[in-house]
């Protein structure tokens, strides 16, 4: 199976839909162990845990996409309800009234929703674009998600990669580091930041990246491998 996070969470939505929460559980649990999980894989997994009567892991779960998130309306919403089956009316009231304020009209002039909304269908047509071999459109795709929802951390981690692919080095260190701050633990993202420091000759830069990664994830070993790079080239 591809182990992008976008397509596993693809996958686990579909199973879901179907009616396969535990299989949904299976897919996510492994996604969040690598420490690759993003709102919506978050969302996702509590949506399958309430669906299974596992409504405190579902409640964890709300918590830690809008910990992420803390814009995510459906998240938000998920959780209102799961309190509202725990008998928790007084939170879930609070609740409720908290994703009728992110519904709101926010900073981009469209209700929360639909600007989230957006942001994923821009996502969507640069991946069509990327298919059909338009790099160059697949970017400004992104670039407008980006715009739309700078919180979307996978979509600014996928526009930060085909900027990487791509040689425009500086925008790609830019991205990757302004994510490395929104999310610490993504390890991926320190990798990547690593490989565009090192491609712009800033090894020492590159070294703290990876050192970074490496203490993230010790046993990954393309870490390993850059870190022994550096070495070899005296960086």
């Amino acid at each position: 199976m591809d182990a992008r996070p976008d397509h596993l969470v693809k996958s686990a939505r579909e199973r879901l839909d179907a009616g396969d929460a535990y299989g949904a559980i299976h897919l996510l649990t492994e996604l969040v162990g690598k420490g690759q999980a993003f709102a919506d894989a978050h969302n996702l997994l509590g949506l399958a845990h309430a669906m299974v009567g596992q409504r405190e892991q579902a409640l964890t779960e709300f918590d830690l996409a809008l910990g992420l998130n803390p814009r995510y309306v459906d998240a938000q919403l998920n959780r209102a309800v799961t309190l509202s089956d725990m008998g928790q009316a007084d939170e879930a009231t609070k609740a409720f009234a908290e994703a009728q304020q992110l519904g709101a009209v926010d900073h981009t002039g469209f209700p929360a929703p639909a600007a989230s909304a957006l942001a994923n269908l821009h996502a969507q047509l640069a991946e069509a674009y990327l298919e059909a071999g338009g790099r160059k459109e697949a970017i400004e795709q992104l670039e407008a998600a980006a715009a739309l929802r700078p919180e979307f951390v996978d979509l600014r981690y996928r526009l930060a990669r085909l900027y990487l692919d791509e040689g425009r080095l500086e925008p790609a260190r830019d991205e990757l580091a302004a994510i490395a701050i929104r999310r610490p633990t993504f390890v991926d993202a320190h990798v990547s930041l690593g490989m565009a420091r090192y491609l712009l000759k800033d090894h020492p830069g590159a070294r703290e990246a990876w050192q970074v990664a490496k203490r993230l994830s010790p046993k990954d070993v393309r870490v390993a491998a850059y870190l022994a790079l550096l070495e070899r080239v005296g960086g």
